[in-house]
């Protein structure tokens, strides 16, 4: 089988990291879009989320990721005790994480679970896919806030979905994979349906963010509820 090959070259991201919370053990921070969760094996995607922060929090590791194009909260353990107790939590599913996006269109259901298994193929690279024989299980729940119409050149309006979003599971590109199963894309999807049509107004990102995050901090015990505005 032959090596995959990734060609992606991120732009420059100029928005700053935001650091919610720090204390000896870990950091809560809100990440941009934009910027990648981990230097990429291309020397020219260099810049990310890791890369900056080891500058202020030597020696500190990544519990879990966001999709390039997602913002919103990530928990960073500085410590190699915090992060496998971090990641025991996530592997058990004691974390807990909600997103907010906006979908191109309007669900039928104001509320439902997407069941669907994911699976990785070389072939796709970097496209995930829906396969009950060969994929991952993979569960995600989702919730209709609000029904817009977002007004486009000319006058057309698009019918646009303001929903939650709740992962019972961690599969690379699972909401973005699992909205499109849906029937809805997630708006400004570059990889699975969600951008606008040919000669409209593009979307100047992916609108998903990672607006909660709860989880057990692994020494003091106490309850973390992080939240954190969807900026759109």
């Amino acid at each position: 089988m032959s090596a995959i090959i990734d060609t992606f070259i991120a732009p420059p991201c100029h928005d700053e990291i935001e650091i919610l919370y720090q204390d000896d053990h870990l950091a809560l921070i809100n990440k941009p879009s934009g910027l990648l969760s981990l230097s990429g094996k291309n020397a020219q995607n260099l810049d990310s989320v890791h890369h900056r922060l080891v500058k202020i929090f030597p020696g500190c590791t990544l519990v879990h990721r966001l999709d390039f194009g997602t913002s919103g909260l990530m928990v960073i353990a500085r410590n190699k005790a915090i992060n496998a107790a971090l990641c025991h939590q996530f592997s058990q599913r004691t974390v807990s994480k909600v997103y907010s996006a906006l979908l191109c269109g309007h669900p039928g259901d104001n509320a439902g679970t997407i069941d669907a298994a994911i699976a990785k193929d070389p072939a796709l690279f970097p496209l995930m896919s829906i396969c009950a024989v060969h994929g991952k299980p993979a569960r995600s729940r989702y919730r209709v806030v609000e029904r817009l119409y977002q007004p486009l050149e000319g006058g057309t309006l698009l019918p646009v979905a303001r929903v939650q979003l709740t992962p019972e599971t961690g599969r690379t590109h699972q909401l973005r994979i699992h909205c499109q199963h849906l029937g809805y894309p997630i708006l400004g999807c570059d990889l699975y349906g969600g951008r606008l049509l040919p000669g409209t107004e593009q979307v100047p990102r992916l609108m998903l963010h990672a607006s909660e995050l709860d989880f057990v901090h692994p020494v003091s015990g106490e309850q973390i509820n992080a939240r954190h505005p969807c900026p759109f």
